[in-house]
């Protein structure tokens, strides 16, 4: 009976130590960090201190863009975390210059990190040079294979509104499209403030600034 007591509570110590020290020294580590005030020098490129906070975090039109984002199910198919060198082919695929650390997430209310990526990664969505247009990216969601003839994402046409031109002419707003995704003559494609928000939001997924633990390469 003694020994069964024994090895009860050395069982339950053990449980009670490995759980204080998962929580207790994952707060120590990460409840500390702090944002970095920082920028790169236009002209030469060096990291020096200025005025930004980084990391950033979206604002007014994509902050609203983040619901629509999370609305719409983007986080089962895209993940938000570019993983280091020698664990995946993130930066083969041009998905980041460095990558995504604690720090880069201590300033969002909600954490899109993802589970599985049936889509590229977004995090650094915003400075990719193909995506880094909202025209790129209105054509994309308006329907996928504008872009990408070999894209499996399914169009997210509703966002957008099939309008008939007025006499003023074309929408500044309006889509270009090529002939076998426009409309017939006459129409346009114009997007909604929904379009307009996930656009924004997907625009501000930007990782290049320097982190004391994650610098540029």
């Amino acid at each position: 009976m003694k020994s069964f007591t024994l090895v009860f509570c050395g069982i339950f110590l053990t449980l009670v130590l490995s759980w204080s020290g998962l929580v207790f020294m994952t707060h120590h580590q990460l409840g500390g960090l702090e944002p970095v005030t920082e920028y790169l020098d236009p002209d030469t490129g060096e990291s020096l201190r200025g005025e930004q906070v980084y990391p950033r975090v979206p604002l007014g039109l994509a902050e609203q863009g983040k619901l629509v984002y999370i609305s719409e199910g983007c986080v089962y198919c895209h993940t938000q975390q570019v993983r280091r060198k020698g664990f995946g082919s993130d930066y083969e695929r041009g998905w980041g210059e460095r990558q995504s650390v604690p720090r880069d997430y201590i300033r969002q209310d909600r954490v899109l990190l993802g589970t599985m990526r049936t889509g590229p990664d977004l995090m650094n969505v915003g400075d990719r040079p193909i995506s880094a247009s909202k025209a790129w990216h209105h054509r994309h969601l308006y329907d996928p294979r504008a872009v990408n003839t070999d894209s499996i994402m399914p169009p997210f046409a509703f966002l957008y509104e099939k309008r008939k031109i007025g006499k003023s002419g074309p929408s500044p707003n309006a889509i270009e499209l090529n002939p076998e995704f426009a409309p017939e003559a006459g129409y346009e494609i114009v997007p909604t403030q929904r379009a307009e928000a996930l656009v924004a939001y997907l625009l501000s997924l930007k990782l290049g600034y320097n982190l004391p633990e994650a610098p540029l390469e």
